[in-house]
């Protein structure tokens, strides 16, 4: 078992991504890494509703969820204390310092550089 998958074990992320098969395959990285996946949702509402019902280790987040952006849930997660990480084709990311020193990976991610990405949010925490 790797170094990753031991740090993901037991660990609940959420998946916030509008696109499927993506969202498929990010849970299905993560799952296989050992961690337990909340979502994956596909909007705002739904991603602040399941942070609310879920006791959250980390997140990921898609910044462009079909026009409606996800800033209010990286909001929700920073003053809950929960690390994310931006997954996003978006080039930038919103003008405030707070997201833009969050880690980022852009489209198209690689399982390994997700679960990465993931397991250094817990590294960091």
């Amino acid at each position: 078992m790797s170094d990753t998958a031991l740090s993901l074990a037991g660990r609940r992320v959420l998946v916030v991504e509008d696109e499927y098969f993506i969202a498929w395959d990010m849970g299905d990285s993560l799952q296989r890494a050992g961690a337990d996946v909340a979502g994956p949702v596909p909007d705002a509402e739904q991603a602040l509703a399941a942070i609310e019902a879920n006791t959250l280790d980390a997140a990921i987040l898609d910044v462009n969820l079909k026009g409606d952006t996800v800033y209010a849930v990286a909001d929700r997660l920073s003053t809950s204390g929960i690390p994310y990480l931006f997954a996003t084709g978006e080039v930038e990311i919103a003008d405030r310092s707070d997201y833009r020193s969050r880690p980022k990976l852009e489209k198209p991610i690689l399982s390994d550089e997700l679960l990465r990405a993931v397991g250094k949010l817990f590294a960091q925490a």
